[in-house]
């Protein structure tokens, strides 16, 4: 059977690409998350030197980590060369970000080399959370954060069981579920993992104001289980039939699930392998 949670880098970067010019006027979702994503380190006594904004998409969060910490170097790094082109127009003449194409499981920095990393909504096009984790956890300082928003399960629930009516192939992503989330960032060796979820319901008018949105903004069906080729209209009008607005509201709720994670990096050691099993010294884990 395919994987349903595998994602080919390469298809989700001409996704993003062709949707970089109408990102922003569909992304208002992903910039509220931001935004509460943005208020959780009001609370965090951390004053960094060097920022990494990890799928930092058009800019917004690169933008507003360079307000916040005046004195930081602010790296944004995103897999789509055209949105980061998009970021480009967003620079201020005082206080720049520097733009970095790159793949999130293979990071172009040195170990230790960055005090935060925030990251919104790009761990769920990623296809090895674990990989990536680890490479977080190389270029974060001894001390450093890691604080990112990414999708839940039931994200596009009513969508996915719309879809399961009709046909038995995956058009609905499947997203990893924060307990795992928290064990992987454990297996990579961060320390004092933090996950919570908040669960947001967003309105439509009808499906396709839906479908127009996700495909404004990149979220489009990259799937290993998809099924190929165009979508007929036959099957779609079935969509409709399955996935329609509430009669007495006249909208069409969909479920969003925000899963919000953060930990620190204590002392880099690399894991002792004994026989079958891995060690990993309990200080690394301290803050």
């Amino acid at each position: 059977m395919p994987d349903e949670f595998y994602l080919n880098p390469a298809q989700v970067r001409r996704s993003f690409d062709k949707a970089a010019r109408s990102y922003d006027s569909a992304a208002a979702v992903a910039t509220e998350i931001r935004n509460r994503l943005l208020e959780r380190l009001d609370i965090v006594k951390l004053q960094p030197k060097a920022i990494l904004d990890l799928g930092a998409g058009t800019g917004h969060a690169s933008k507003a980590l360079r307000h916040r910490y005046r004195g930081a170097e602010v790296i944004a790094l995103d897999l789509a060369p055209a949105m980061l082109a998009q970021a480009e127009r967003k620079q201020a003449w005082l206080r720049r970000f520097d733009p970095v194409i790159a793949d999130a499981h293979r990071l172009p920095l040195k170990d230790a080399s960055v005090e935060l990393v925030f990251s919104n909504l790009m761990l769920e096009w990623c296809h090895d959370p674990d990989a990536v984790f680890q490479e977080i956890r190389r270029v974060l300082k001894p001390g450093g954060l890691l604080t990112f928003t990414t999708l839940g399960p039931d994200t596009l629930r009513e969508l996915r069981e719309g879809w399961r009516k009709i046909d038995p192939y995956t058009h609905v992503h499947r997203f990893i579920d924060m307990h795992d989330l928290g064990d992987a960032l454990m297996r990579a060796g961060l320390a004092e993992p933090v996950m919570d979820t908040e669960r947001l319901t967003v309105t439509y008018g009808d499906l396709d104001a839906l479908m127009r949105e996700l495909t404004a903004s990149g979220s489009s069906n990259v799937a290993h289980g998809r099924r190929r080729g165009l979508t007929t209209k036959a099957r779609l009008q079935a969509l409709r039939e399955a996935v329609r607005p509430e009669p007495t509201a006249g909208a069409l709720p969909i479920s969003v699930e925000v899963v919000y994670g953060h930990a620190w990096a204590g002392q880099l050691r690399r894991p002792q392998r004994v026989g079958g099993e891995i060690r990993v010294p309990i200080s690394s884990l301290k803050r």
